[in-house]
Formats: structure tokens, C-alpha cells, sequence
């Protein structure tokens, strides 16, 4: 297509047509719907581009020429799923941004089997209509030992309707150093004013005292809070009442205990690097009235929020009107399932990714990072950091290895725009990182072909 460079007018006469743009036959195997709106929005975008004039319209007219090609492109960008899978190369195990934790491949094949017609709130041997979560809460009571549990669409609704459904109109007493905020603008006062029970912060912003919670209980107050702090860590002159001081203290005056969890570790023995993070045995043992925790965090399954504590509390939760709204899908429940009995009847060490990545030992990350490298010409090597992430373990790096590349962030930008299965990696000090505690070693190779096809 011929352009004028002193006429726009030129130009926009020779704009093709819709139909003439779209039959051209390098865009037959496109859907024909897709091909004639991202057509028209082209177009529209030329249109406008030479009609007004300047530098903006001269660079319309050199698009022209290209047209088809840019058609195809743009076709083809829109049909690539913003939700679709990735290669996590950056070290950070719970990566918020590209999903926390990766489903066991048990849990993938539960939510297939569960897409189509499925049993979410039938009893399959009598018909009759049952609860949606009975599978899941007797799983969770035969981990845990719980009298009741109760599955909703995430940690941040679990502890909004804990506190809704069992504290509204009356005090909360809580520690001014656990008044959280974390991603998402999630603010602890914030959902305690929503769930519409009286804040009472005691203690100060490093130290709060088990007298503090004592001297501040009143005829309306109906329970005390703990909250795992998550996204960062106190160092130095701090402490807070263990949760059993606060149960201790609970019973002695009548009055509610209960724990946000945050990440909640369900694997009961010691993982490297996550000695300090709270375990949901140990929490239980301490025997509060309820607590939560995450499901796409430690426990390594789909997104939700778990509460677990005694029957009639439990009850008390799920009868609240905002259970509705906080329900899980059947999707999250088969992946929930699927997960569980990995720990029930597995190995969850092998079984369940995030803690297979956060369990690998240095000596066999250090064998995967060279792995990788000899599969790229000019990598090398390097030890590493990496991180729990989502909020657990804070500030606290595991030791890793990660294979390197000369580059920056042009070579990341493509690695993340790459066909196919992008790679999110990391850039440090003029080098880009893949971090072998967050690749599995089944994924090497296509890694690598991904890192080729950038340009890397």
C-alpha cells in the first residue's frame, strides 16, 4: 500500500476496508469474530492517527503497508490466556504474583475430574441435599484432631467472618504490634471495624504484656486476637503472650481466644528455614476457640482460607449469612480434597511441590542449577537466596543455587513474553537468575528452551 508523505488525506483514502483487510487469506486460520474486531479497532486507530496530522500520521501511513501483519499479531495476543501457566525461575516459592503455591499433580487432576458435573452439595449414596465441605472437614479433622472445620475462598474471608459471626458489637482485644497490614491493602483494624466488632489495641509496637490483655478485659469484651504477623518481622526488645497464655487467660475470664495463622504450616516436622513459622499443631494444641489459616500458602493446595476449633463455634461460623458469599467452588474444594489426602495417605515431601521446593537440600539445588546450565551456552553458577514468600518466614532467605546469564531486564521482559511457557526470573548485579529451590527438575529442559527462544 502506496502512502503519500505530504497528503494524510492520501493516505486515508487508501485505508483497505473491514472486509478487504480480513480476507486476506494469511488471516484464514484465525477465527473469523476475533479477525474483524481487532480489524476495526485498527483501522479506528489509523483513521484517527491521519486525520490528525504531524509526525502521528506519518507513522500511520508506514503502518499501512503492514497492516496484515499487524492484524495478525494483534490476533494473535489477544488469543494468548492471561491465566496460563509459567515457569517460576525467581526463588520466591509462594510468589503472589504468579499464583503461591503450584498444585500437586493430584490436585490438577481432581479439578478436571471435577469440571463438569460434580458432587458438591448431594450426598452420593442417599440423594438428599448435604453440605458442600463435609469431604474437606473430615479430612481436616483427621489431621488435626479438630472438632470442627470450615472452608471458605481465602484467609482474608476467614478471618472477616470469624470475627463477624462471633465478636459483632462487641470488644476485640489484640496487640497494637499485630495490627497487620498485608498485600492488597489488608489491614487488621480495617476488617475488624467491617466485621463490626470494637477494636481494643494493648501493648505497645514491640512489646505487649499478658498483663496488658488482662487489665483491658471488660464485661463487653468477647475475645482476644492473635495474628501471626506474616509479611515482617520484628528483631531485638520484642514478645508477645504466647497464644496458650492468651487461652490460659481466656478461660480464667470467660471470653473467646482465637488466631489468625496467616500461612499456617500443616506439615508437622521441622522444614529448613521455617523453624519460627507457627504450625498448625502447635497452635491447636494450645486449644483456642478457633483459628485460620491459608490453603495456597505452606499447606501447598488451591486458594481458601481454613478455620478449625471446637463444633459449636464452627457451627456458629457457618451459619453466619456471609458464609454464602464466601464459599468455596467445587474447583477449590476437588483441589482442597486432593491435597489433603496427600497428607493423610502420601508423601507430602515429594508429593506437594511447595514443600518438596522448600525441603531440597543445597547439594541438590546446586546439581539442578548446573543442569540447567549445561544446557546454556555461557551460564555459570552462582549461590543464591531464596524466599518462602506470601508472607511466610519473613526476611529470613533459604541458601540456594541459581544458573546465571549476562543480561538484564530486556532479557527478563522477553523471557515473560516468550511462546509458549514463559519464565518469571529474576536480574542481579548485570546477570539474570533462575533459581534452582523454585524449578523442578522435570522442567529443566523446557526451560532452557524457553531461555533460547528469548534470546538468552
Amino acid at each position: 500500500m502506496p502512502r503519500s508523505e505530504s497528503d494524510p488525506l492520501a493516505a486515508l483514502r487508501q485505508l483497505p476496508s473491514v472486509e478487504k483487510l480480513t480476507r486476506d487469506e494469511r488471516l484464514a486460520d484465525l477465527p473469523r469474530a476475533l479477525v474483524l474486531r481487532e480489524a476495526r479497532r485498527l483501522l479506528d486507530e489509523l483513521r484517527s492517527a491521519l486525520a490528525g496530522g504531524g509526525a502521528a500520521a506519518t507513522a500511520a501511513a508506514d503502518r499501512l503497508a503492514g497492516a496484515v501483519a499487524e492484524l495478525r499479531a494483534r490476533c494473535q495476543a489477544a488469543m494468548r490466556p492471561r491465566h496460563r501457566r509459567v515457569f517460576n525461575a525467581t526463588g520466591i516459592v509462594l510468589h503472589t504474583g504468579i499464583g503461591r503455591a503450584p498444585l500437586p499433580q493430584q490436585a490438577v487432576d481432581a479439578i478436571v475430574a471435577a469440571a463438569g458435573s460434580a458432587v458438591v452439595e448431594v450426598d452420593p449414596l442417599t440423594g438428599e441435599r448435604d453440605q458442600r465441605e463435609l469431604g474437606v472437614a473430615a479430612l481436616l479433622r483427621d489431621l488435626t484432631g479438630a472438632e470442627g472445620a470450615l472452608v471458605v475462598n481465602n484467609n482474608a474471608a476467614a478471618t472477616m467472618i470469624m470475627l463477624a459471626a462471633l465478636t459483632a458489637g462487641r470488644e476485640v482485644v489484640v496487640s497494637r504490634g499485630e495490627l497487620v497490614e498485608i498485600g492488597g491493602g489488608f489491614r487488621m483494624p480495617d476488617v475488624m471495624a467491617r466485621a463490626g466488632c470494637r477494636m481494643v489495641e494493648v501493648g505497645t509496637t514491640n512489646r505487649t504484656w499478658l498483663r496488658d490483655f488482662e487489665q483491658a478485659i471488660t464485661p463487653e469484651t468477647c475475645a482476644l486476637l492473635k495474628v501471626h504477623p506474616s509479611n515482617y518481622r520484628l528483631q531485638g526488645f520484642h514478645g508477645t503472650p504466647s497464644l496458650a497464655e492468651l487461652v490460659g487467660l481466656g478461660r480464667a475470664r470467660g471470653v473467646m481466644v482465637m488466631e489468625d495463622l496467616g500461612s499456617g504450616l500443616l506439615w508437622q516436622p521441622d522444614l529448613p528455614g521455617l523453624a519460627d513459622e507457627p504450625k498448625v499443631a502447635a497452635s491447636l494444641a494450645a486449644q483456642p476457640d478457633i483459628l485460620c489459616f491459608s490453603g495456597d500458602k505452606l499447606l501447598g493446595g488451591p486458594q481458601c482460607g481454613i478455620l478449625l476449633g471446637s463444633k459449636a463455634v464452627i457451627a456458629r461460623v457457618r451459619s453466619h449469612p456471609l458464609y454464602r458469599a464466601m464459599r468455596c467452588d467445587k474447583l477449590t474444594l476437588a483441589a482442597l480434597e486432593a491435597t489433603l489426602r496427600i497428607y493423610r495417605d502420601g508423601d507430602p515431601l515429594q508429593e506437594v511441590p511447595t514443600l518438596r521446593m522448600l525441603s531440597a537440600l543445597e547439594s541438590e539445588l546446586k546439581v539442578r542449577s548446573q543442569q540447567l546450565a549445561d544446557l546454556l551456552p555461557g551460564a555459570c553458577i552462582l549461590a543464591s537466596e531464596s524466599f518462602a514468600g506470601s508472607g511466610a518466614n519473613p526476611a529470613r532467605p533459604l541458601p540456594s543455587f541459581a544458573t546465571a546469564l549476562r543480561g538484564g531486564d530486556d532479557l527478563c521482559d522477553r523471557l515473560r513474553a516468550v511462546d509458549g511457557v514463559p519464565v518469571f526470573a529474576r536480574v542481579a548485579e548485570g546477570r539474570v537468575l533462575f533459581d534452582a529451590r523454585t524449578l523442578l527438575l522435570e522442567d529443566l529442559g523446557a526451560v532452557a528452551d524457553a531461555i533460547r527462544r528469548a534470546g538468552g
